[in-house]
């Protein structure tokens, strides 16, 4: 479980933990013979059998697509549908060469899908963790309302790693269970930084939902980075 530093209305910062509870389906897949199923890796082709490959090989379109309805040069008979296991991501050059030293590079389009300008790449530094905890802004959001405005991709789970702090997060969402609302939270000093969860990692909005049930409470922490507008006329 990893953690995250997070404040509540008072101003009263705690260091508590986060994790994601992905829900398990009741429903089990299984084959003919009444095994499980399980997905599997396959080797589609390799290098040698590439498109580029075989177009610098046999220069002429014509000539290829004779051999390849002769010959089928385009098959590795010997490797493809082979079953592979772990796999490390690559970077290759123009000449399919490993290459070791690697610029990445961020490309701004225009709507109409033009190139507009080419930057570094800059990896955003998490702040989850930081002195400055995410910020509880007091801006409140209707459930309802927040669904048909925000795409919410990813959500987390805030937990108490002592009796403390089960306190601090029970109140927390007491707070937004009995209002029925979302609390906005993000980085800074005033809570307008967007959310990062990794160096490098993707920019999030967050929004906070709490549910209470006796003495028992759950944090869910959404986050989104796509807002949906109405189409203009």
């Amino acid at each position: 479980m990893r953690s995250i530093n997070i404040s509540n209305d008072k101003k009263r910062d705690a260091i508590v933990g986060w994790e994601g509870v992905p829900a398990k389906s009741r429903i089990k897949y299984v084959l003919k013979d009444g095994y499980l199923k399980r997905n599997i890796k396959m080797l589609k082709g390799t290098i040698e059998v590439s498109e580029d490959e075989l177009i610098e090989k046999y220069e002429d379109l014509l000539e290829l697509g004779g051999a390849i309805i002769k010959e089928d040069p385009e098959v590795d008979i010997e490797k493809a549908g082979k079953i592979i296991g772990r796999t490390k991501r690559l970077y290759l050059n123009n000449d399919n060469k490993i290459a070791y030293r690697v610029n990445l590079v961020e490309v701004i389009k225009n709507p109409d899908g033009t190139e507009r300008e080419r930057r570094a790449l800059l990896k955003a530094q998490s702040n989850i963790l930081k002195d400055i905890p995410l910020q509880w802004t007091g801006k409140r959001f209707p459930k309802e309302a927040a669904l048909k405005k925000f795409v919410f991709s990813k959500k987390y789970q805030i937990k108490h790693v002592n009796g403390l702090t089960y306190d601090f997060l029970y109140e927390m969402a007491k707070s937004l269970h009995e209002t029925n609302m979302l609390m906005f939270v993000g980085g800074g000093k005033k809570g307008t930084d967007p959310i990062v969860l990794s160096l490098g990692g993707v920019p999030y909005r967050g929004f906070l939902e709490g549910r209470i049930r006796e003495d028992k409470y759950c944090l869910i922490l959404h986050l989104t980075n796509l807002e949906l507008k109405g189409v203009m006329e």
